[in-house]
């Protein structure tokens, strides 16, 4: 796998919208958060590559892998998470990411499951890309726009600095609170989201 080819990203995207994903909804949005964030635009750009690099990889492993697996980069830190059937390729997606000298930390959080569970997943992601999730209230893919919402509107969070993703109902969400008090908000808000039944945290506060 060619992980230095970051021009791949773009051609991901498109994929994943040819497949009747929702990722052009996703990218547009992601677009918009980059324009808020609060912190560096060099370190935006760090992220953006590393990010780039590693949607190509997957999809030169395989293009199955750019709906089945997630990676989320905040200050070179990579969150992993998604669905495969093989512990085998679990375990290659994570040892490539590895190889990315620019990464500080990677978080392999990606379940190994079923191939009916992992169908059901991408049912799933097809059902929220033609807005018909909202009558399933425990997918995936409408607990993380649930979140979404909620932190959008909080006051005192800065939701733009947050990566979240829902898997089975485990949310996982990775970035920087300002402070603790900030980070106990954003914790509260996605524990008391419907369709959410555990949280694993990988947020850092800001020193000082």
């Amino acid at each position: 796998m060619a992980l230095q080819r970051i021009g791949g990203l773009a051609i991901a995207w498109v994929l994943m919208a040819t497949l009747g994903l929702s990722g052009c909804t996703t990218v547009v949005w992601e677009t918009a958060k980059k324009l808020r964030e609060n912190r560096l635009s060099e370190d935006q750009f760090t992220d953006s590559k590393i990010g780039a690099t590693l949607m190509a990889g997957l999809a030169e492993q395989s293009l199955g892998l750019l709906i089945d697996v997630n990676a989320d980069v905040w200050e070179t830190r990579v969150l992993l998470t998604g669905m495969v059937t093989d512990s085998g390729v679990r375990k290659e997606v994570v040892r490539q990411v590895r190889t990315d000298k620019r990464i500080l930390k990677v978080y392999d959080e990606i379940q190994v499951v079923s191939a009916a569970e992992q169908a059901k997943r991408r049912e799933a992601a097809k059902a929220m890309s033609h807005q018909a999730a909202a009558s399933q209230p425990d997918n995936d893919f409408w607990v993380e726009t649930k979140i979404s919402a909620k932190l959008v509107s909080a006051q005192d969070v800065i939701s733009v600095n947050y990566r979240w993703r829902s898997v089975r109902n485990t949310v996982y969400v990775i970035g920087r609170a300002q402070n603790k008090q900030e980070l106990a908000q954003v914790l509260a808000l996605i524990k008391t989201t419907d369709g959410v039944a555990r949280i694993k945290s990988f947020i850092e506060v800001k020193p000082g």
